[in-house]
């Protein structure tokens, strides 16, 4: 049993009550974990509801999906093992010889991932600057592009994509626009509902939002595309599929996804405002600032918050920089984003010479602590980097 559907039920309802799913055989209302890997036929020697292999179809699997699905608006959504496969499978849903555009600013594990294995795919790759759309309009080629690939709010300097006028130059050239939103979630922006065909996330971060799930997802606006078939296809066949207990781990941790982004995004841009007039910080990225030049296409795009996510550019260099993040008390030194506790991190060192990331870029995660704590945190870090330095 679900939510009826002639319920209209606001996001937070739906998410926080799983779809209303409940067991069809005891009525609990948490449904059990459907870890199975194969199902028994009928007396016809028929499936039951097309299930034969969990590769191709697990409950909990799709419970999942529907879920996100319908958070973001789509069709259909295809749930992977982690976030890095579902972005790379729209690619591997390609044929040889098409033509892929991809912003220049990007999470670095799909860069690396195209540099790496594009052309042995026989995939031609251009590349644009995702803030001008004249950039795309270069960029593409009419008749052979595919596929643009571009963040929301890119990683990790968190500047924004205006979707909807990327969409509208992609579909004049025939190609599909796919938007990692991982950084902005369902709760501040559905990218499908600008223009976008393809919406992907790595689950992992806020959709869990615990640190304990590796995940990603796929959602699509139109599940008779070509593109998406593709993509159903690839799944099957290469066999890129999560778990059932991630599965029920991913739910479970949906449930609370509004409650958590709008704090994390709250704490977010107080956090920004105190550190944005801080003498040991020499720029502030984060698109809820009023200076930030994408603030206004933020309000415009969003709605509830501008994310969790910032980063800053501290007086000094790299050194300065790790020695800002060793002295954190509250922040975790960790890679990774989206999750309750707040992390920090020195980005150059997780992405390496693959990317223009400044020596003296530190990431910052925020949780759910609360802010006056946080902010204490990062102010006295900053001082004993200055008395160091």
């Amino acid at each position: 049993m679900a939510i009826k559907q002639e319920l209209h039920v606001q996001p937070q309802t739906l998410v926080a009550q799983a779809m209303g799913e409940l067991c069809p055989i005891t009525g609990a209302v948490i449904p059990p974990i459907q870890v199975s890997t194969t199902y028994a036929r009928d007396g016809d020697y028929e499936t039951r509801d097309g299930r034969s292999y969990i590769r191709d179809s697990s409950p909990t699997v799709e419970q999942a999906e529907n879920i996100i699905c319908a958070l973001e608006k789509g069709q259909q959504a295809m749930l992977f093992p982690s976030g890095l496969s579902a972005c790379t499978a729209a690619f591997h849903a390609l044929r040889q010889g098409d033509h892929v555009v991809i912003a220049d600013t990007l999470y670095h594990g799909v860069t690396q991932w195209v540099q790496e294995f594009a052309g042995q795919y026989g995939l031609q790759v251009s590349y644009f600057d995702s803030t001008d759309s004249a950039s795309l309009a270069k960029a593409i080629i009419k008749g052979s592009t595919r596929l643009v690939w571009v963040e929301l709010i890119a990683n990790p300097t968190w500047i924004v994509a205006d979707i909807n006028a990327l969409a509208e130059i992609t579909h004049q050239a025939g190609a599909a626009l796919a938007v990692d939103a991982t950084a902005c979630t369902p709760v501040l922006c559905q990218p499908l509902t600008h223009g976008a065909d393809l919406v992907c996330h790595s689950a992992t971060k806020y959709l869990n939002g615990h640190s304990d799930v590796l995940a990603g997802v796929i959602v699509c606006k139109d599940s008779e595309s070509s593109l998406w078939q593709r993509l159903k296809k690839y799944r099957l066949l290469a066999g890129p599929m999560p778990g059932a207990r991630d599965s029920y781990e991913l739910i479970r941790g949906m449930k609370t996804l509004y409650l958590r982004v709008h704090q994390q995004s709250a704490n977010a841009l107080k956090i920004a405002r105190m550190l944005e007039k801080h003498n040991a910080v020499e720029r502030v990225y984060y698109p809820g600032l009023e200076i930030s030049p994408f603030h206004e296409l933020a309000k415009k795009q969003f709605g509830g918050g501008f994310g969790g996510m910032l980063s800053i550019l501290v007086k000094g260099g790299r050194q300065q920089a790790i020695e800002m993040v060793l002295s954190t008390k509250l922040w975790k030194p960790a890679t990774s984003l989206g999750g309750i506790e707040s992390l920090i991190e020195h980005r150059k060192t997780s992405e390496g010479e693959i990317t223009n990331t400044p020596d003296n870029l530190i990431r910052l995660s925020t949780g759910i602590e609360h802010v006056d704590d946080l902010i204490e945190d990062l102010d006295q870090a900053l001082i004993n980097m200055m008395v160091k330095s």
